[in-house]
């Protein structure tokens, strides 16, 4: 048998294996290519900032500045910069030998461990244009002064390196478009993807189109007179100093508008925005924005741009931005944010859990600010933000216990109140009850009841605000209930106590139930004579049953187990009822009770209008 022994080395690998990884499997997205590149001249440039600030490099005569330039006759895209540079052996050392950093190098012999705004930290990202092009020329002449020299790549990996004339500092990248690829020779894809990466990175970027400056040169030659009124002086296609990176007292209401539309391309207004400029520990800045919604069940899918160093990098950054959170929209430029090598997705850490805490924070401190410094606004927001806050509340305890002083509730004449400014308003009345109601059309009776008894109810109409109230109660030593659960108790009124088993049997009798709760209480409105008391748990339970599909014929179905009928002592008709018992009018007063809660069945309402035309008919 041949003995094993202990050895230890390294794996070395080819470049004819390594290139088709990179062309294939490199990026996520082929078009990452161009922010790659970009990226890397952002990056020289930032370099020979660095290095002049220093004074270990002399200062710029020209601009800083980046073109990007499409030849679609030549087959080329070409990136060119004035930054740092690079001489043969940095060229021998940073782009023959894949996955060697340049940046890496910089930041630790002349910014220890802030990376001062450097982009590129992993050596794969001048690689990516392998994903398009089948030779990549790179020309470049460093701030040093050294002899400029060209590195000539085909896709095989094989290179050729001599020296140039290049007599500018810089570094110019020439890629030659491969066939499958030809997409992207055009000018209307380039920009759109400048647009998309390259919108807000720190150094002025312009685009140049071969064939828009051929097409412009004939149209000044049929140009008889000679004249061009068209403004051709370039413009930068990015922004260098983005809303983000300033302070948020030098920034205005119209500016924070004018960036929101032009990021997201909403014509609506925000609600409201948050400009987080974090220091330490964290090192992260943002603009959260808060999405107008047409109505509850409108897509409240948002959208967060993630900036690396003003490098776009995400769209949807889900592991930053809590699930209940997805609804806004913003941008949070986090350059100390780990990022695998192709940038384009978080690795777990603590530093992305501190980022989410935060950004909670910064969430429920402008609501609280909101609610006591412009209540006026903030009540007027309430209808656009409830949704969010009270399903906010639901799914994280800690974001509840920031914000509870600051939940309100709409009463039924439209005002606004946090729960200890209705129970101090109610006090009078009740103690430690909250009455709702659910829909005010349809429990109408129930409603005028209580406005008749001066007791506020405020109005819980949406399918979450069952699970909220439930939250509240927990929190509180506080009930909510329905206006149609204990209306009995709420609005009692003076008289004798009428008891008729005689009558609790008839109205059992015409239910069809015969067991169904009937008592008699004395109710302050003489003219209702008959109303139905709903079990606040009961029906909880029910509406809970139904949302998960659990329930069959909740709208049209019997009633729930739990129901009583309340017949009002203080009625004529319910007193004249019980001196002359008749089936048919029970059976209207008892119909007329199931309207405040339900649809009638079909056969219950064709019973209904029948007897109505008969008794319509005789009372003539």
């Amino acid at each position: 048998m041949e003995e094993i022994k202990n050895e230890k080395g390294g794996v070395s690998v080819s470049t004819e294996n390594i290139f088709p990884v990179i062309k294939q499997w490199l990026y996520s997205e082929k078009e990452i290519f161009l922010r790659e590149i970009v990226s890397n001249a952002c990056d020289a440039v930032t370099k020979h900032k660095r290095l002049v600030s220093l004074s270990e490099a002399e200062e710029s005569k020209e601009p800083y500045r980046i073109t990007v330039r499409v030849d679609k006759e030549l087959k080329t895209i070409t990136v060119t910069d004035n930054g740092i540079g690079m001489t043969a052996d940095e060229v021998k050392k940073y782009i023959c030998q894949i996955a060697l950093s340049g940046a890496v190098d910089f930041i630790e012999k002349y910014e220890g461990k802030d990376a001062g705004g450097i982009i590129g930290h992993f050596g794969l990202g001048f690689y990516s244009a392998f994903m398009v092009s089948d030779t990549v020329d790179v020309i470049t002449r460093s701030y040093t002064g050294a002899p400029a020299v060209k590195w000539v790549c085909h896709d095989a990996g094989d290179y050729e390196f001599s020296a140039s004339d290049k007599e500018d500092r810089g570094t110019e990248i020439v890629m030659h478009i491969n066939d499958e690829s030809s997409e992207y020779l055009s000018d209307y894809k380039i920009k759109d993807i400048l647009d998309k990466y390259c919108a807000f990175m720190p150094v002025e970027i312009y685009f140049e189109s071969a064939e828009a400056e051929k097409e412009a040169e004939k149209k000044k030659a049929e140009n008889k007179d000679g004249e061009n009124t068209e403004d051709v002086t370039p413009k930068p296609i990015n922004d260098v100093s983005p809303l983000w990176q300033k302070n948020p007292s030098d920034c205005t209401e119209e500016e924070y508008t004018e960036f929101y539309r032009k990021v997201f391309g909403d014509y609506r207004e925000p609600l409201f925005h948050i400009h987080i400029n974090a220091d330490y520990p964290l090192n992260f800045k943002g603009i959260l924005y808060f999405p107008k919604l047409n109505h509850e069940f409108d897509n409240m899918e948002g959208q967060v741009k993630l900036y690396y160093n003003q490098v776009f990098v995400a769209d949807n950054i889900k592991e930053i931005i809590p699930e209940y959170m997805l609804m806004l929209k913003g941008v949070l430029d986090c350059p100390d944010m780990p990022l695998n090598v192709s940038r384009s997705y978080l690795q777990s850490n603590g530093y992305v859990s501190k980022i989410t805490a935060h950004i909670v924070k910064k969430v429920t401190d402008k609501l609280n600010s909101m609610m006591n410094t412009e209540r006026e606004r903030y009540e007027k927001l309430w209808k656009d933000i409830k949704l969010f806050v009270e399903y906010a509340c639901l799914r994280d305890r800690k974001f509840f216990d920031r914000v509870k002083g600051s939940v309100l509730l709409e009463k039924t004449d439209g005002g606004k109140v946090t729960l200890d400014e209705y129970l101090e308003i109610a006090k009078e009345k009740h103690e430690n009850i909250v009455y709702y109601t659910s829909d005010s059309t349809a429990q109408a009776q129930y409603l005028a009841m209580f406005d008749d008894a001066g007791i506020p109810v405020v109005v819980l109409d949406k399918v979450i605000d069952t699970q909220f109230i439930t939250l509240l109660e927990q929190d509180r030593s506080v009930k909510f209930l329905r206006i149609d659960s204990e209306v009995a108790q709420a609005v009692k009124g003076e008289g004798e106590k009428l008891e008729s088993k005689e009558l609790e049997e008839l109205f059992r009798r015409v239910s069809g139930n015969d067991k169904l709760k009937v008592s008699f209480e004395n109710l302050a409105n003489a003219g209702v004579p008959a109303l139905l008391n709903v079990s606040e748990d009961m029906r909880r339970f029910d509406d809970m049953m139904k949302m998960y599909s659990a329930a069959e014929g909740s709208e049209t179905g019997a009633p729930m187990a739990e129901t009583t009928l309340i017949l009002n002592s203080n009625s004529p008709l319910v007193r004249k009822l019980a001196d002359n018992p008749d089936e048919r009018v029970a059976k209207q007063i008892y119909t007329l009770t199931l309207l405040s809660q339900r649809r009638l069945t079909a056969s219950e309402l064709k019973d209904f209008l029948k007897t109505s035309f008969d008794m319509l008919e005789k009372s003539f």
